[in-house]
């Protein structure tokens, strides 16, 4: 799992290179026409080693090795393929460097260096260089500075940043600057005019008609342009590619996912359901978003059953997006809901510092906050609501239905996070050293121990009533290895005082990201979902 073999084809006769590298990180850029770059990783499965191969040849050369084992390496290109952009990122401190492709590729020329807390991105146009940052600017900033600099004295602020709107990135063209934003909890697009001195003018937002969506701009590969590609779907749109007309914002829908007939009712028809935004009070009072979707003849009157889901973690944001899957949920009178708990990056920066770290319980209290409140609004009948995680996500889950086990019906627990504390002791275990900027170390820290012990769901399972439990898992996982969730279920049975099952189900030749090839990502699915509605069906006699 997530180590590859990466082999070159010649695209004008189709013909297989004998050039093979194996052993490595999925990826790679090209630094010239005859020689491109790659990660290899070690044995915790970090990338680590930024190598250069050259076709033909059979020896590569080591170009760097990060050193420090929080920090994992990256690679692409620049626009212009001048460039190779080399980063090291940790949960919290990047470094980035530039390789030019008419030196030598021996020689890393850092950006910024590296200082503790202090993450950037950069984009390079032309002679300029457009970096993101958080350098006194808690949802990031905007700078520019000079092609050659090395230095952050060398910056000059564009956009000192807004708090509460995460700035995710920048994509610099010779007219404009497309910013990708988390703005209200949704990814959204803004645009500053460059004019030709390079002056850059104030945002002006792409706007969208939905209540819930998400957006965002293709990297073009052409900096003169007057257009550009975006990227948008909701929750009851399917994905669409969108040419978009910087000169009098014309829109082209170029494609847009299609939808199979429904065998009873026929075409997909986005006017037939319904999404909404709700909030939950949080036990601080703090108010948490849920995205809702169903389908508009559903009663909103506390009869129909309900899938909830959740991640939280490390700044990932779950952004409205389409799932082809869930229509089959929508379409049999379920709702389906997420919700968006603090530890994720929906409301910025600071949305995630509440929920990590010391402040990590909030995301679990968040969670059966956002359950009870889908039942106060109607949403769900009390005795039909399903939660649902994975990795994570999966001990979001976790602890909350040790929290509150009355409050669910079913859980899915997909390659979930559950023996937190034991794994996180354990240094030698892939990834353990980069996890405690999240969690914590609790192998040398007293405090941090005793709070990952206080909600690690294996440690926390407790006599009483458990919901019905599903939880999947695979042979070959190295991110959340097959032992944790085996080891929960063993004490979920030993320990529930109910008749509901605790059932674990395992890919013998899969990941973390599950078995491959698409068809049996669908069989999986159809599992899960078929399960779910079974334990959550309105008929007492077919649970």
């Amino acid at each position: 799992d997530e180590r590859f073999e990466l082999r070159i084809r010649d695209v004008i006769t189709g013909a297989d290179l004998d050039d093979a590298v194996a052993d490595i990180a999925g990826g790679g850029t090209w630094f010239d026409s005859t020689s491109f770059c790659y990660l290899r990783v070690d044995e915790a499965w970090r990338p680590h080693q930024l190598w250069l191969h050259r076709l033909g040849e059979t020896i590569d050369e080591l170009l760097y090795t990060e050193p420090d084992e929080r920090f994992w390496l990256s690679v692409d290109s620049s626009r212009d393929d001048r460039f190779m952009i080399v980063s090291a990122s940790s949960k919290n401190t990047s470094e980035t460097w530039l390789i030019d492709s008419l030196g030598s590729p021996t020689q890393l020329r850092s950006v910024a260096g590296r200082r503790d807390g202090i993450e950037y991105d950069v984009e390079v146009a032309g002679d300029r260089l457009f970096i993101v940052h958080n350098d006194g600017a808690v949802d990031f900033a905007l700078a520019e500075a000079p092609l050659d600099a090395n230095t952050p004295q060398q910056w000059r602020t564009i956009w000192p940043g807004e708090p509460g709107v995460r700035l995710l990135g920048v994509s610099a063209y010779d007219r404009v600057l497309v910013i990708s934003e988390r703005r209200d909890g949704l990814q959204q697009i803004a645009l500053r005019p460059r004019d030709a001195a390079g002056n850059v003018a104030a945002p002006s937002p792409i706007e969208f008609d939905e209540p819930l969506f998400s957006a965002d701009a293709d990297d073009g590969d052409e900096a003169d342009t007057d257009r550009i590609r975006l990227h948008y779907q909701s929750m009851v749109t399917p994905p669409q590619v969108i040419e978009y007309r910087l000169d009098d914002g014309r829109r082209t829908v170029l494609r847009s996912r299609p939808v199979l007939d429904h065998p009873t009712s026929g075409p997909y028809r986005p006017a037939d359901y319904r999404q909404r935004r709700e909030w939950a009070t949080a036990i601080d009072g703090t108010q948490i978003p849920i995205s809702v979707v169903y389908r508009a003849d559903t009663p909103i009157d506390g009869t129909a059953g309900c899938l909830l889901y959740g991640y939280g973690a490390y700044e990932i944001s779950l952004s409205p997006s389409f799932s082809i899957a869930r229509l089959s949920l929508l379409d049999r009178g379920y709702v389906y809901a997420v919700a968006h708990v603090r530890g994720g990056g929906e409301l910025g920066r600071n949305w995630y510092e509440q929920g990590r770290l010391a402040a990590k319980e909030n995301s679990f209290t968040d969670f059966v906050a956002c359950a009870r409140r889908l039942v106060e609004l109607g949403y769900v009948a009390e005795d039909r609501l399903a939660i649902e995680g994975a990795s994570a996500g999966g001990l979001l889950i976790g602890a909350a239905v040790n929290l509150a086990p009355e409050v669910f019906r079913a859980v899915h627990a997909a390659v979930p996070f559950v023996d937190a504390l034991t794994t996180v002791l354990d240094p030698d275990l892939p990834l353990t050293v980069t996890e405690w900027e999240e969690w914590g170390d609790p192998l040398h820290d007293a405090q941090a121990y005793a709070r990952m012990r206080r909600y690690s769901p294996y440690e926390n399972v407790h006599p009483g009533r458990y919901p019905a439990i599903l939880v999947s898992t695979s042979l070959n996982d190295t991110r959340v290895e097959v032992t944790e969730p085996a080891k929960w279920v063993a004490e979920l049975r030993h320990t529930t005082g109910s008749d509901q099952p605790v059932l674990l189900r395992t890919e013998m030749v899969a990941g973390h990201a599950g078995a491959s090839g698409r068809y049996q990502a669908w069989r999986d699915t159809a599992f899960e979902l078929a399960w779910l509605i079974d334990r959550t069906s309105a008929d007492p006699a077919t649970h």
